[in-house]
């Protein structure tokens, strides 16, 4: 694989079990295991999924340039 898809992948393996994570804590909280619970988790994370990974995108570089303005200590 080509290094320039690098930061592609990283990205997707932060996001999916994130998204899965928080897809499985909000479906619990909002409707527990009751009727059809896996094809509501599934819908959840459908959309969960793709706004994650674009937000990430958008977000990760602020917060690299955040944490690089800080004075770190040895």
């Amino acid at each position: 694989m080509k290094k320039n898809n690098y930061k592609y992948i990283y990205t997707l393996f932060i996001v999916i079990p994130m998204t899965l994570i928080m897809a499985f804590v909000g479906l619990m909280r909002n409707y527990g295991l009751g009727h059809n619970w896996f094809i509501k988790f599934l819908n959840a994370w459908s959309v969960m999924l793709p706004v994650a990974y674009l937000a990430a995108f958008l977000i990760i570089p602020r917060a690299k340039q955040l944490a690089d303005k800080i004075k770190w200590r040895e």
